[in-house]
């Protein structure tokens, strides 16, 4: 039988878990959350094009005079420090998150793994009335896939 992770969070762990992830909430709250189309509006900064922002904003920062007032390159420049100082931490985030969507598919086919190993030794073994009507429920999973596909995944 397959056993990809054997994963037991004691209360104390998601007390914890519960308690770090309502700190990043309150933090990122300062952020903004954006409509798919505004994602799709909005110009979007790759790495040739950080490399112009970041030449851009020397170059107006040491030429104060060419700057009109109504282009704040002191909030440009903060946006930039706010920029460098979330990457680290969003690809933390990043790698959690991978980590705990790979446990989650871990953990989900280990219990499909084992339920399907059950389900086939009630097939065989559970010639009994009360589970032959628990097979029959069980076997509804199957009910819209082919014999052979359904036979093959219940093996």
């Amino acid at each position: 039988m397959q056993n990809l992770v054997s994963l037991n969070l004691s209360a104390a762990d998601l007390t914890a878990l519960d308690a770090a992830l309502a700190g990043l909430e309150k933090i990122l709250a300062r952020g903004v959350a954006l409509t798919p189309q505004q994602r799709r509006d909005l110009y979007k900064m790759g790495d040739k094009s950080e490399a112009f922002c970041r030449q851009a904003l020397t170059l107006l920062a040491n030429n104060p005079q060419v700057v009109p007032p109504s282009l704040s390159v002191a909030e440009a420049k903060a946006d930039l420090a706010a920029l460098d100082a979330l990457r680290p931490r969003l690809d933390k985030l990043r790698q959690l998150t991978e980590r705990a969507e790979d446990t989650e598919l871990a953990l989900g086919s280990d219990i499909m793994g084992a339920a399907l190993e059950g389900y086939a030794l009630l097939k065989v073994a559970g010639h009994g009335e009360a589970l032959k009507s628990a097979r029959r429920d069980l076997s509804a999973r199957f009910a819209k896939q082919g014999k052979r596909e359904a036979a093959a995944l219940a093996e």
